[in-house]
């Protein structure tokens, strides 16, 4: 007789310990809905995902694909990035922020910020390590130090407390503190997604000290650098004096540039994470499209007016959501940044995050991201992207207050 040697699936479990560490996603549960209700013909302003609808600036389209032409530029790229990109990005910087960067030592090219910051938890992270991330968070920033084999303690975020920046580094503090051995290091994202939190210099100015102090690296993801409001200017924590010696910033080119899908960030700062960072990424990639690193510099390069542009769309969605929120009875604030609104859910509709996004799916037409998703401090809060034209965004603010009248006249 034949003996089987497949192996179950049950049996095998084991073999998968990184993967039996994440579990389900969240957003799974919504976006299923959302797509059956989709298939049923029902019209759904998608809310959810914060995948930018804007196109990037036509220069950078028409220079990719000049440059795809090319019967050269076909082949394997770099790793690092092409230098001539890393220089765009360090001039951007000296440019934007007044940070001086050498393209060699202090610059490298990520396939997006979430790689670039996954394959630096890779390079950083020993099993054992312990990596402090704030909660409500990016999912990516909680479980890449997981992926990579380490711990991670969350620092709560609170986004109704009075002198947020004050209490979150006492927070911070009391963490470090408390944490046998030291944290390896401290991920921080401002302004922040998905409370909208955004910070002063004063802010980074005392944790890069800190961090100084206790001899605890800073990751920085500056994803929303360039969307920002009322005036609002995001530093880059590159902008203290003495950060380089602890600290590396994400920068992404996928939200002010709308080139999300292009995959094109950088990891800019520290000379020795930098020089790691890109040991590890040489045996794993080969960076990205040539033609995309090349239009990349076209956009680097280029007037700052297209992403202000960009930037003054997300402005007006905001207007008009919040508005219409606050004029629908559900008490919303301005965000200063990001493409984001956080909003609390009405203490009289009695469901946590989950069940009033889907409350909100099927009475009222309308997609958002359940705050429990960000973790167990984003529970009571939803997310809305502001990723559809100010028109659709009228419609599910009508929607919403029609839901909103028929929840309260049955509670």
């Amino acid at each position: 007789m034949k003996r089987n040697t497949r192996m179950s699936e049950e049996g095998m479990e084991w073999a998968f310990p990184r993967i039996k560490r994440l579990p389900p996603y969240v957003f799974a549960v919504v976006n299923e809905l959302k797509y059956k209700l989709r298939r049923e013909g029902e019209d759904i302003v998608d809310l959810g995902m914060g995948n930018p609808d804007l196109p990037p600036d036509r220069r950078i389209i028409d220079k990719l694909c000049e440059v795809a032409q090319r019967p050269n530029v076909h082949g394997y790229s770099a790793s690092k990035g092409i230098p001539r990109l890393r220089r765009a990005i360090c001039e951007f910087y000296e440019k934007r922020y007044g940070v001086s960067l050498d393209p060699d030592r202090e610059a490298i090219m990520t396939i997006g910020a979430k790689e670039g910051y996954s394959h630096l938890m890779l390079a950083l992270v020993s099993p054992g390590d312990t990596v402090l991330v704030p909660n409500p968070t990016y999912p990516i920033h909680y479980y890449a130090p997981i992926i990579a084999g380490g711990q991670v303690r969350s620092v709560p975020l609170i986004f109704e407390e009075g002198n947020f920046q004050e209490n979150f580094l006492r927070k911070l503090y009391d963490t470090v503190k408390g944490s046998m051995p030291s944290p390896k290091a401290i991920v921080v994202s401002f302004p922040h997604n998905p409370t909208t939190v955004s910070v002063d210099m004063d802010f980074f100015k005392e944790l890069v000290g800190f961090a100084k102090d206790k001899g605890i690296w800073i990751i920085h993801d500056f994803a929303y650098a360039d969307i920002a409001f009322d005036g609002y200017r995001p530093p880059s924590i590159l902008e203290v004096e003495g950060a380089k010696d602890v600290a590396v910033e994400l920068y992404s080119m996928s939200k002010g540039f709308s080139m999300a899908g292009w995959r094109l960030a950088f990891v800019v700062g520290n000379e020795l994470i930098i020089k790691n960072l890109a040991h590890l990424k040489s045996y794993l990639d080969y960076g990205v499209f040539t033609p995309i690193q090349v239009a990349g510099i076209i956009a680097l390069d280029g007037p700052y007016e297209t992403v202000k542009r960009n930037a003054e769309v997300y402005e007006k969605r905001r207007n008009v959501l919040v508005s219409g929120l606050n004029s629908a009875g559900w008490k919303v604030e301005n965000p200063k940044a990001t493409m984001f609104v956080w909003a609390k859910v009405p203490s009289w509709a009695g469901m946590n995050s989950l069940d009033f996004s889907m409350f909100l799916l099927k009475e009222a037409k309308v997609a958002v991201s359940p705050g429990v998703g960000f973790g167990e401090y984003g529970e009571g809060f939803v997310r809305f992207a502001l990723v559809e034209n100010e028109k659709r965004i009228r419609q599910a603010v009508r929607g919403i207050r029609r839901a909103l009248r028929r929840l309260q006249a049955a509670v």
